[in-house]
């Protein structure tokens, strides 16, 4: 992705040397998953070395919850060059949809306003909440923020096989789409329409797919006319985009889980769906194509 003669946005809230750890505590549910764990370890003087030493551990910065798996990719140690990279990277993306989006929503009689950019490790503090890693990339229409910990490109390309500057460009790309459908109104009707149903998990998780679909669709819009404006395209970047889609396609999650595949717990989409629906904005550029409510 040829992104070197690109600048860097200006709407980036950079909160990586600030944050970290949960706001300087562990939240209820994550004590009580580590109570079984705990609790044998206080009847010995062994145990309680152990427990000591994690205590000294979390307040020098440091997770003792990736020894026994339960971390997150901020919880690995950060290549500090890599990072800032990274943070450059993302920042120049974030750039180039500013620019695709300005130029382009009017047409639809949508006046574009930017987003800022959350770049945090660990945890941080949103609109809508907590920002934790194990949550992924995610926009906050409350702030209108996106929120990004930038560990979360190691585990794309090493736990879900999607490895790829353009795939990190897709992530980010798909985060912004759903900014748009804030701009449209459509987020808010979502919400609207699955409160009028209740607990019914089923009809929202359905309609919740049909968000992150059209999200998918949006970042291929936004890859069309990137390539045309800016030239960015590389030998390779869109089969990037594409296998990032299809390895976090909700199937492929379940199945990498060990479940059975349940489209009544998709909250995504399909591998091929994600494919399919990136593919087609890109190819057509249009967000008039992007209608997955239909």
């Amino acid at each position: 992705m040829r992104m070197d003669d690109e600048q860097e946005s200006r709407n980036v809230d950079d909160r990586r040397a600030s944050t970290g750890r949960s706001g300087g505590g562990m939240d209820m549910r994550t004590m009580m998953m580590l109570w079984p764990i705990v609790k044998p370890l206080l009847k010995s003087k062994f145990g309680m070395l152990i427990i000591g030493a994690g205590v000294a551990a979390y307040f020098m910065g440091y997770n003792p919850l990736s020894l026994i798996g339960m971390g997150t990719p901020s919880s690995r140690p950060v290549n500090k060059v890599e990072d800032e990279n990274r943070k450059v990277f993302i920042s120049k993306v974030l750039k180039s949809t500013e620019d695709v989006w300005t130029g382009i929503l009017p047409k639809y009689g949508i006046r574009y306003t930017k987003p800022t950019m959350v770049l945090y490790r660990g945890y941080t503090k949103s609109g809508c909440g907590a920002a934790q890693s194990q949550m992924g990339p995610f926009y906050c229409p409350a702030d209108k923020k996106v929120y990004l910990d930038l560990g979360f490109f190691d585990e794309l390309a090493n736990r879900h096989n999607a490895p790829g500057d353009f795939a990190q460009a897709y992530v980010l790309a798909h985060e912004i789409g759903h900014h748009i459908q804030d701009l449209e109104g459509t987020l808010d009707k979502v919400q609207r329409a699955k409160q009028s149903w209740g607990g019914n998990s089923k009809k929202a998780n359905a309609l919740q797919v049909r968000v992150e679909l059209q999200a998918d669709c949006y970042a291929g819009a936004w890859a069309n006319h990137a390539q045309k404006k800016f030239k960015i395209l590389e030998p390779g970047d869109i089969e990037e985009a594409l296998n990032a889609a299809s390895s976090i396609g909700d199937d492929t999650l379940q199945k990498q889980a060990g479940q059975r595949v349940r489209p009544d717990g998709f909250t995504h989409g399909s591998s091929a769906q994600r494919v399919k629906w990136f593919k087609r904005g890109f190819v057509s550029g249009d967000l008039r194509q992007c209608d997955t409510f239909r």
